[in-house]
């Protein structure tokens, strides 16, 4: 794995320890969860396992590992590189993205004024996900996504884990890139897609790319529009009527739309209330159905503008 060694320096010496003594692959990592008293969970291959220790001497396992107090003191130590203050601000989102792009979830304390979050402290849960690019994932749809020379506003459904923001990312790089040579505008409200560090997307996106980090969705594509000309804006997860809003507005002044949703089939989507009268009116002309969790990035079908098939994949 090309940044394994973001990964380790945040985690705790015995964490790094037992990660190798269990002869886990960093690259097949997806997930570690730390919550102070309980046991280390690892999403590891798209499966769930429990962080062990082995009897030096024999291998045996022992029971699962326990998270400490003192661990979580170190682990945000290194993260915040012992500056917890300078940081104080981006927790207050709930997260925190480290270079390599990979993201850290954060849940502890929560101080509120005036309607809004003013930090987080005691923090007794962490989630590190960890950043996986898979460049390429789209090359074998993305002629798909254009009619008469023009790129086709497109929806990517799926299932929560079925490898949504890992195609969206790639198509991005494909369409921003050398060969297509668009200007894409990413509203990246949660960090995922560019998983930006200090402004800078660690992911790659192609060099025509401007990114809104850590911005709402119908915001960004406002200031988007008005500030950065692009040919095509995308996000991130859609569906309040802000985001349809906005989608419309998007489309009326000429700017094409990618964009993922949760769901399990264009049927599914078109039930939501904020969804149908879009989808009616032919708002994309692309669907592009994925697999469920078990088979993360499998392209089911790609659908046209009135629900037709245009290919089984």
């Amino acid at each position: 794995m090309q940044n394994k060694e973001e990964i380790v320096r945040i985690l705790p010496i015995r964490i790094r320890k037992l990660i190798d003594e269990n002869e886990i692959q960093y690259e097949y990592l997806q997930e570690i969860r730390f919550r102070v008293g309980q046991p280390v969970l690892l999403q590891y291959k798209n499966k769930e396992f429990l962080l062990k220790e082995k009897n030096e001497i024999s291998g045996r396992e022992y029971p699962a590992y326990f998270f400490s107090k003192e661990e979580m003191k170190e682990t945000m130590e290194y993260i915040s590189n012992f500056s917890m203050y300078a940081f104080e601000n981006e927790m207050r989102q709930g997260f925190l993205t480290i270079p390599g792009g990979h993201r850290i979830g954060i849940a502890g304390k929560v101080f509120v004024e005036q309607g809004r979050v003013k930090r987080i402290t005691n923090i007794g849960m962490l989630n590190i996900r960890i950043a996986h690019e898979v460049i390429g994932c789209s090359k074998k749809i993305i002629d798909y996504l254009w009619e008469k020379q023009e790129f086709c506003h497109t929806l990517i459904i799926s299932p929560p884990g079925g490898g949504k923001t890992t195609l969206l990312r790639d198509i991005i790089r494909e369409i921003a890139g050398e060969k297509k040579r668009l200007t894409v505008g990413v509203v990246d409200e949660r960090s995922e897609i560019a998983a930006s560090y200090m402004g800078i997307p660690q992911n790659q996106l192609g060099s025509r790319c401007d990114v809104m980090d850590g911005c709402p969705k119908a915001e960004g594509m406002l200031m988007l529009l008005r500030s950065m000309a692009p040919d095509v804006i995308a996000l991130d997860e859609i569906g309040g009527r802000e985001d349809m809003d906005a989608l419309q507005y998007g489309r009326n002044c000429g700017c094409k739309i990618l964009a993922t949703i949760h769901g399990n089939s264009l049927e599914n989507i078109r039930s939501k209330p904020q969804m149908k009268e879009f989808i009616e009116n032919q708002g994309f002309e692309r669907y592009i159905v994925l697999g469920n969790r078990l088979q993360t990035g499998k392209i089911r079908e790609i659908l046209d503008q009135t629900g037709k098939k245009i290919v089984q994949v």
